[in-house]
């Protein structure tokens, strides 16, 4: 276990809560087993920065790792225990180590009167119960599994697993709550549950806008003037869309329910793309054309500015 969880981030002892975030987020996304399959130092390091955000992101657990009460793995210190044996006292004598208690003597009295009332209902017969604590995690997933749904495995710091169920539609930043998936209650106490917080990676061709999905397709020149069918990628498979004569860059065709969950749409943004390459009968043509059509398309810029 890492001697030092501020180094392990690579932050200092000061930085603020955000800041320890932005570094584990970070480091999470390039050590991710499940982007580095089959890399065993990728892995281990991986645990280690969960395990030290993990004691790191929580205020108390921070406090008492600052003040040397818990160690690097989260145990407590026994120089720094909340009780401590007094020197000189009766053998077995327990103190309050920062309140100079008399001798407290056996402690099932104290905690029979804390805990009447619990599970077991009687001074001396109760079980004390507690719900066990949430954990939390991040997932990064791809763009087309966030809007079209999926099921993922993610890998915890202690190197075991978690089935998700990732609900088409979910997005950036949005947290999933797995009942029953945290950390083990006390007693008869029910265990917490996993709170999964997830990531949206970028997509090369899909951006979205709310439940539409926005897609920049390029059309030819003559496909611009004379109109035509056109293949245009959707998150669920391509499609043939039909562009008007006389279409312009900037102009969007909608293409009704093929956006997330089928609620929203995609539009499709067109850009007029000239040949890389402009030949002779093509300058001819452009040429002529000028002599008997020319026109301003910036006109209406002119007049309002």
């Amino acid at each position: 276990m890492a001697e030092d969880l501020y180094s392990e981030l690579g932050v200092s002892k000061t930085a603020k809560a955000g800041e320890i975030t932005k570094a584990y987020r970070k480091l999470a996304k390039k050590l991710h087993p499940d982007l580095n399959p089959g890399d065993k130092a990728a892995e281990d390091r991986f645990k280690k920065i969960s395990h030290a955000y993990s004691i790191l992101k929580d205020p108390d657990k921070r406090g008492q790792y600052d003040r040397g009460e818990i160690d690097a793995s989260g145990q407590e210190r026994p120089e720094a225990r909340y009780y401590r044996e007094h020197a000189g006292g009766p053998e077995g004598a327990r103190y309050r180590s920062s309140a100079g208690f008399e001798d407290m003597g056996d402690f099932s009295d104290l905690f029979g009167d804390m805990f009447t009332g619990a599970r077991g209902g009687r001074r001396g017969g109760a079980q004390f119960s507690m719900r066990g604590q949430d954990a939390q995690y991040h997932l990064d997933i791809n763009f087309l599994d966030a809007v079209n749904g999926t099921k993922t495995r993610i890998t915890l710091p202690d190197g075991g697993t978690l089935d998700v169920t990732i609900p088409p539609g979910v997005s950036e930043g949005q947290v999933l709550r797995l009942k029953g998936k945290g950390m083990p209650g006390m007693g008869e106490g029910p265990p917490g549950d996993a709170l999964v917080e997830i990531g949206v990676r970028g997509h090369p061709v899909f951006t979205r806008e709310g439940s539409d999905i926005v897609v920049e397709v390029p059309i030819s020149f003559d496909e611009a003037v004379l109109g035509g069918k056109v293949e245009v990628p959707t998150i669920s498979g391509r499609v043939a869309v039909t562009v008007p004569a006389g279409s312009n860059s900037g102009q969007t065709l909608r293409l009704k329910g093929r956006g997330v969950k089928g609620k929203g749409d995609q539009l499709v943004k067109l850009t007029v793309m000239m040949p890389e390459t402009i030949d002779d009968d093509l300058k001819r043509f452009a040429e002529d054309w000028r002599k008997s059509h020319a026109y301003d398309p910036r006109s209406k810029l002119k007049e309002q500015a």
